[in-house]
């Protein structure tokens, strides 16, 4: 693979880990009793976007180390998979 491919596993491995790291710690306006009039109480009270982000890049670090391990060192893909369902054809 080239370099550019391997950026952009890193950059899709990132972007779902966003997804799973963003409601960490979050504390909703109705949870902190200050809601902002304008917005829904389900709003965060206090966004903290470097500590979301600085989580998310050490996450998906770790976990494209696995993907990178397991896929380019130890030769392991989809078809390395045991497949439990019977084959029809």
């Amino acid at each position: 693979m080239q370099w550019f491919s391997y950026f952009a596993v890193y950059f899709i491995v990132w972007w779902m880990t966003l997804f799973a790291v963003l409601p960490f710690g979050l504390k909703t306006q109705a949870e902190a009793e200050e809601v902002v009039p304008g917005t829904v109480e389900s709003a965060p009270a206090r966004f903290r976007g470097g500590r979301v982000m600085l989580i998310t890049t050490i996450a998906s670090a770790v976990v494209y180390a696995c993907w990178y391990v397991l896929s380019v060192r130890l030769g392991y893909g989809i078809d390395s998979i045991p497949q439990f369902m019977p084959d029809f054809k």
